[in-house]
């Protein structure tokens, strides 16, 4: 049921980026880094759930950010992914304290300092992975990043084998 679950909610973040590739091959990317690495560090069963729908659903927000502030930054995508979240996942069956911890997650997945569990630690991780190869950032850049917010050992090689 979790697997159909998480099939259905890529269906609903596709169809909702409505051929906006750009951000359907990121949210897949970061989705499928987050699995990888929750499943290698040993996330729960819940942990993982949790992480799987939240990378999914990380970078919901982008769409209604640039439509009321013209704007991609993280800042406003943390205050407007949230509710689209939310308004996606209660047609699941799935409990408030999951749907509260994925909202949790997606509204302050560009807070670093704010990581309280494996689930947030590994959401970053991948985004930060996606991001690197999509922003084409410097190895100097690269190196700053691993050193300050990468903290698993899947993560740790994984940057290190691609950058």
């Amino acid at each position: 049921m979790i697997e159909k679950q998480i099939k259905d909610i890529i269906s609903d973040m596709i169809i909702y980026f409505d051929g906006d590739v750009k951000r359907i091959n990121h949210a897949l990317k970061v989705y499928s880094f987050a699995k990888n690495i929750g499943e290698l560090e040993g996330c729960t069963s819940e942990k993982q759930y949790i992480l799987e729908i939240a990378a999914v659903l990380h970078d919901i927000g982008i769409k209604e950010s640039e439509r009321k502030y013209h704007s991609s930054l993280g800042k406003y995508q943390q205050i407007e992914g949230p509710p689209i979240a939310r308004d996606i996942l209660k047609k699941y069956d799935i409990t408030d304290d999951i749907i509260d911890r994925v909202c949790f997650l997606i509204g302050n997945h560009h807070s670093y300092n704010k990581v309280d569990d494996i689930d947030f630690q590994i959401l970053i991780e991948a985004d930060f992975i996606v991001n690197i190869y999509e922003d084409k950032i410097e190895q100097k850049q690269v190196d700053i990043i691993k050193d300050k917010y990468f903290k698993t050992e899947t993560g740790k090689r994984y940057i290190d084998s691609m950058y």
